[in-house]
C-alpha cells in the first residue's frame, strides 16, 4: 500500500494522474489539497472532489490553503484547460465538501503522525509546499518521499522561452522549495519530472481509444483531428466519456499552438514515478530558480557538475519511456472505467 499525500491544481493531466492512482490496487489518498494554478484553488478543489467520486474514490478529504502565490499576482489558464479546468468534460457536482481545515496543517499533521510513510506528488505550483516547509522545516524528513511535476532544462517552456507552467505561476515558492533541501539525505531529496522529460508523453487519439477497448466500451471511442472541435463523447462507459472530452480540449488546445493533435499528459508521468510503476532514470543536481528578472522570471536552472560548489537538493528525471508508460495507463484507467461501468 502506497499512502499519498497529493498537492493539484486540477487541471486535465492533474486529472489523468488522479485517474491512474485511483485505478491501482494498493494506492490511499489520505489528502488531497487544492493549489491555485490551472484555475482557482476552489475551482480546484471542486474539480478534485468530482473527480475523485467518479473514479471510485468518494470521501476523499480535500482541502485548501493558499489561493495565490506568495508573492506574484495569481495566473490561470482557461485556454490550456477550459473555464473550468476540465476542458469539454463536465462533471457531476460533487456529493462531498471542501475540508474546512487548511491544507498545509493537513499536510503537517499527516506527515507527523507517520513519518517515513507518506509519499507526496505535487502537480501544481510549489505554493502550498513553500508554507508547509516554512512551517515545519522537518517535512522533507517526516515524508517517504516526493515527487514534483515543474522545471524546463535543456528544453523550451511552456509558458515563456524558459519556464515552464507550474513554476512560471509561482516562483518564488519554487526557489523556497529546492532551497529547503539543500543539503538533505540524497534519498530524501525530490524527484523533479521536467518538461525535458515530460513533453514525452504524447498522449494521442489511438490511445483514447485503446482506453475505451480495455473499459469494454460498447462504442468505438473516436477522438479525431478532422471532427468538429468540441464535439462531446456518447460513450457508454462513464469514466470513458468524461476523460475523452478532457482530453479532446486538449488535443484541440496542443494542435492551436501547432504541437500536434496530442496532449502533453506531464502529471501522469510524475504519478507514475510516484507510484513506482513507469520506468525512468534520474540524475543528482541543484536547481535554483530565477525571480528578479523579468524576462527569465520562473526558468529552472539545473547544475548537475556541482559548478556552483552547492550539494544537489534534486533528482532530476532525464529519461523514462512512453510507449510503457501508455500500455501502463490504457491497462490500469481502461481497467478502473471496466470495474465502475
Amino acid at each position: 500500500m502506497t499512502a499519498y499525500l497529493l498537492d493539484v491544481d486540477t487541471g486535465i493531466d492533474d486529472a489523468l494522474a488522479l485517474a491512474y492512482l485511483a485505478a491501482l490496487p494498493d494506492t490511499e489518498f489520505v489528502a488531497v489539497t487544492a493549489t491555485p494554478g490551472n484555475v482557482d484553488a476552489d475551482q480546484v478543489a471542486r474539480n478534485t472532489l468530482a473527480l475523485l467520486e467518479l473514479c471510485g474514490r468518494p470521501g476523499v478529504e480535500v482541502a485548501i490553503s493558499a489561493r495565490k502565490p506568495l508573492t506574484v499576482p495569481l495566473t490561470t489558464t482557461p485556454e490550456t484547460h477550459g473555464p473550468q479546468g476540465l476542458g469539454h468534460a463536465v462533471l457531476p457536482e460533487p456529493a462531498g465538501t471542501v475540508s474546512r481545515r487548511d491544507a498545509v496543517d493537513l499536510w503537517i499533521e499527516h506527515a507527523r503522525a507517520r513519518p517515513g510513510e507518506l509519499t507526496a506528488l505535487i502537480t501544481a505550483p510549489l505554493t502550498n509546499f513553500a508554507l508547509a516547509l516554512r512551517r515545519e522545516p522537518g517535512l522533507p524528513e517526516l515524508l517517504a518521499g516526493v515527487v514534483i511535476m515543474g522545471g524546463s532544462f535543456y528544453h523550451q517552456g511552456n509558458t515563456t522561452p524558459t519556464a515552464e507552467w507550474n513554476t512560471h505561476v509561482d516562483p518564488h515558492a519554487a526557489k523556497e522549495v529546492y532551497a529547503a533541501y539543500r543539503g538533505r539525505p540524497m534519498e530524501k531529496l525530490p524527484v523533479v519530472c521536467s518538461l525535458d522529460t515530460t513533453e514525452r508523453m504524447e498522449m494521442r487519439p489511438e490511445h483514447v481509444r485503446e482506453l475505451a477497448e480495455a473499459a469494454g466500451a460498447a462504442v468505438p471511442e473516436l477522438v479525431l483531428p478532422g471532427q468538429p472541435e468540441g464535439l462531446r463523447s456518447t460513450s457508454d462507459n462513464t469514466v470513458i466519456r468524461h476523460l475523452s472530452d478532457a482530453l479532446r480540449f486538449y488535443f484541440e488546445f496542443h494542435r492551436l499552438y501547432d504541437q500536434g493533435y496530442l496532449a502533453h499528459v506531464h502529471d501522469f508521468f510524475a504519478a507514475g514515478v510516484a507510484a513506482g510503476t513507469l520506468d525512468y532514470s534520474a540524475s543528482p543536481a541543484t536547481i535554483d530558480v530565477e525571480t528578479e528578472s523579468p524576462l527569465l522570471a520562473g526558468t529552472t536552472v539545473a547544475d548537475f557538475r556541482g559548478l556552483w560548489g552547492l550539494p544537489p537538493n534534486a533528482r532530476i528525471v532525464t529519461a523514462n519511456d512512453p510507449r510503457q508508460a501508455f500500455r501502463e495507463l490504457v491497462s490500469a484507467v481502461g481497467g478502473l472505467a471496466a470495474r465502475l461501468g
